[in-house]
């Protein structure tokens, strides 16, 4: 089942894909489904491992305190509509 991605989503399914080693495509990844857990099956270090890529490639900080956390990660659409908001000029 392929789903209809942004661009931007596609991007960031990329880099998951690859900052992850996910064995999946990255258009495979569903935009609503859950990172954490259910769904895409990520934990608390694979989390880590995002932010810290998310950050270095659109320049920003990804806070391990931000009580948005929950909402940011939620999915892959979550998290792309964060990088839309807050990404740095290239």
């Amino acid at each position: 089942m392929a789903f209809v991605q942004t661009d931007l989503q596609r991007e960031v399914a990329a880099l998951l894909v690859e900052a992850l080693n996910l064995d999946l495509a990255a258009e495979a990844i569903d935009p609503e489904a859950p990172l954490y857990g259910e769904g895409l099956g990520l934990d608390s270090i694979d989390i880590l491992e995002v932010a810290l890529v998310v950050s270095q490639r659109y320049g920003f900080q990804l806070r391990s305190d931000d009580e948005d956390n929950v909402r940011i990660f939620r999915s892959l659409a979550s998290l792309s509509e964060h990088v839309a908001a807050n990404r740095q000029p290239a």
